[in-house]
């Protein structure tokens, strides 16, 4: 399955776009699109596909299968391991399937197809007081599939666990056409994969019984003690975090849980961060919705926090606010001998104030205090809650002992952290370092009953490792799984088995060197145009179909529901453009100025994005060196010189007279085709 030459594209394209009713789109654009996720990683596709249904899915596997091309499963692009990377053929599932078929309250069940947004599923079970439980920080875009993908899990996996305790059944087409529905049990599968898993279970009981830690967020490889026969044979869980390796998920039955009638949010301050992670676990026994922890040096400057050197935002629920907040208080005054200060906020609104401090995490802790950059490679290990204080401290010296800084936060009460580490990825020796770190981090993370993923999964960035924390024996177990469900190695090539080195594939690799040519300062950039476009993390915050209060980003795209008129797909456009592989055209090219020609330049990017991206001020760069030397259209000239003719007009007192021209409709028309 190597690289395809430009006929064999061609023909590709072809195919699919006779086979499907979905978009098929090869174009320059929708390849560079799908480059990157949120991680360090880039693979550059052959092709995007947009599938109508499963029918379409199947379809378009078929056409990739006879022609030995690989496929990815994408959703809203925000996983953080490199598995939504585009290879081969990606499969988009934003565009079309992203219906909820059925909601039973009854039940507590919903049918959703893959590209259902979280929050779109979460309104539609509110309206019967209920919810789904798994809420990453990206809840307002990411998708349905990619959350089954990667077994996400969010800030209240400590009440209501993962997305794999939360999957009943999903609908799967093989990469070899097998379409199934897979639950409890192995006798509704097709025999060859029934009996496959019964052979993998039946000769390896003792393995898969003792080789996995117990711990609530082990996301690490492939589940495969859910298919012990004491676990009911969920084949519907071991698929859960599978990364789109093992077959295509078109549908997914999934739990509902009781949703509290009201909440309140205990903030707990304490000295230190080792401080508030050896306190996490102690609060389990509270019954809390979420211990989440962060330090200082992530909230420099927040408001609302009561005194101390680290927090843990503690939310409770209860029938009514008087009994949330009766809740809330009895385990702040649980915790106080520990705690230097607390605070109590019932305040919908201020709970949402304070929340947005821990969502916007992930794109704030990539920017250190001084400005320099810091990236993911590893964002959430886990371990036992209770080993959380000893482990952060062993990681705090074990950055200082690379000679790397790092801001940690996350789930503290279910000891999985985030942290981006300031990696020099662009120089061979600063990649050097990434890897020894890696491996020595791998191997602490295992000395502490660890898992090295513990919310976004392996991908590119740690399947290198499995051995480290399963064993060699494991990990060709995690082979023959994988060869069982995909013989010809046809999905999401690379992620969880059979990796590359973690160091290959890396996003920052095609970039120049040295600073490019550039007209603006970017004075928070060191005035390098590629560090300002490496601010964009890909985390999609742009990509919210919605928005509340002073929130303006991004209204290019909620108007087009367009990736290329988001400030993520411009930001990729101008990544690829400066590695010079997919867009080739430099400053010239027309897909870069076709995706920044919707942009307002209305700097709601600069104020929302977590990581204070300036779209605006890179599109006037871009078209700056576009139109270098060339005429512009009419439009720049008659509105980038509307002060010079407004005095004009002034002068010669002919400010009635165009005002009455306006007023006339052939005259107004023939203003504005001149005017561009």
């Amino acid at each position: 399955m190597g690289d395809m030459v430009d006929h064999e594209a061609d023909e590709l394209e072809r195919a699919l776009r006779r086979a499907v009713r979905g978009e098929v789109s090869f174009d320059t654009t929708s390849r560079a699109l799908m480059t990157m996720d949120a991680s360090n990683y880039r693979r550059v596709p052959t092709g995007v596909v947009a599938p109508y249904d499963a029918d379409d899915v199947a379809a378009a596997l078929a056409v990739c299968r006879e022609r030995a091309v690989p496929v990815v499963a994408r959703g809203a692009g925000t996983s953080i391991a490199g598995q939504a990377t585009g290879l081969g053929v990606v499969l988009d599932f934003t565009r079309h399937m992203r219906s909820i078929v059925s909601l039973d309250p009854d039940a507590r069940t919903a049918v959703v197809q893959p590209g259902v947004i979280l929050d779109e599923l979460r309104t539609a079970a509110g309206a019967h007081g209920l919810t789904f439980g798994p809420d990453p920080s990206t809840h307002s875009r990411c998708t349905l599939g990619g959350m089954i993908g990667n077994n996400s899990c969010g800030s209240h996996s400590v009440a209501w666990g993962t997305t794999a305790d939360n999957v009943r059944e999903l609908d799967v087409v093989t990469y070899g056409g097998e379409r199934l529905r897979a639950g409890r049990g192995l006798d509704g599968l097709p025999p060859r994969l029934r009996d496959g898993l019964r052979a993998l279970v039946d000769g390896d009981l003792a393995l898969l019984r003792t080789g996995f830690p117990e711990l609530p967020r082990r996301i690490s490889g492939y589940a495969l003690d859910a298919l012990l026969p004491e676990k009911g044979a969920d084949v519907a869980r071991a698929l859960t975090g599978s990364e789109g390796t093992l077959g295509v998920l078109t549908e997914a039955t999934v739990r509902l849980v009781e949703a509290p009638a009201a909440r309140a949010l205990a903030v707990l301050g304490y000295p230190d961060e080792s401080a508030a992670a050896e306190a996490a676990h102690t609060l389990l026994p509270h019954g809390p919705l979420t211990v989440e922890g962060m330090a200082a040096d992530l909230v420099t400057g927040a408001e609302g926090l009561p005194k101390g050197g680290a927090w843990l935002f503690v939310e409770v629920g209860g029938a009514t606010r008087e009994e949330a907040l009766a809740r809330a208080g009895a385990l702040a005054r649980a915790a106080a001998d520990a705690t230097t200060d607390h605070t109590v906020v019932a305040d919908p609104a201020g709970q949402r104030a304070l929340w947005r401090i821990r969502e916007d995490a992930s794109g704030t802790a990539t920017r250190m205090p001084d400005g320099s950059e810091a990236w993911p490679g590893w964002e959430d290990c886990a371990v036992p809650p209770a080993r959380l204080g000893a482990y952060l401290r062993d990681f705090r010296a074990l950055m200082a002992q690379h000679g790397l800084r790092g801001t940690p936060y996350g789930h503290f009460g279910d000891g999985c952290i985030h942290v981006r580490i300031d990696f020099d990825l662009l120089s061979e020796a600063g990649v050097r370092v990434f890897r020894d770190f890696s491996t020595d981090l791998a191997d602490l993370v295992v000395a502490h009953g660890g898992s090295l993923s513990g919310e976004h999964g392996d991908g590119l960035a740690r399947a290198e490792l499995l051995p480290r924390m399963y064993g060699d024996e494991m990990v060709r177990r995690f082979s023959r799984f994988k060869d069982l469900w995909d013989p010809a190695g046809g999905l999401n090539p690379g992620a969880l088995v059979r990796p590359q080195r973690m160091e290959e594939n890396l996003r920052f690799a095609p970039l120049p060197r040295r600073p490019v040519d550039v007209e603006f300062g970017y004075p928070h950039d060191n005035g390098d145009f590629s560090a300002a476009v490496r601010r964009c993390v890909g985390v999609a915050k742009c990509r919210n179909e919605s928005v509340s209060g002073a929130a303006v980003m991004c209204p290019s795209y909620r108007a087009t529901g367009d990736e290329q008129h988001s400030t993520r797909g411009r930001a990729r456009l101008l990544h690829e453009m400066l590695a010079g592989e997919v867009v080739r055209d430099g400053w010239r090219s027309e897909e870069v100025r076709g995706a920044l020609d919707l942009c307002l330049s209305c700097k709601g990017c600069r104020s929302d994005c977590p990581v204070g991206v300036d779209m605006a001020t890179y599109k006037a760069e871009f078209l700056h060196h576009h139109y270098e030397g060339r005429v512009r259209p009419a439009a720049h000239y008659s509105m980038g010189r509307l002060p010079v003719w407004l005095r004009a007009a002034a002068a010669l007192r002919a400010a009635p007279v165009a005002n009455a021209a306006a007023g006339v409709a052939p005259l107004a028309a023939l203003a504005k085709r001149v005017g561009g």
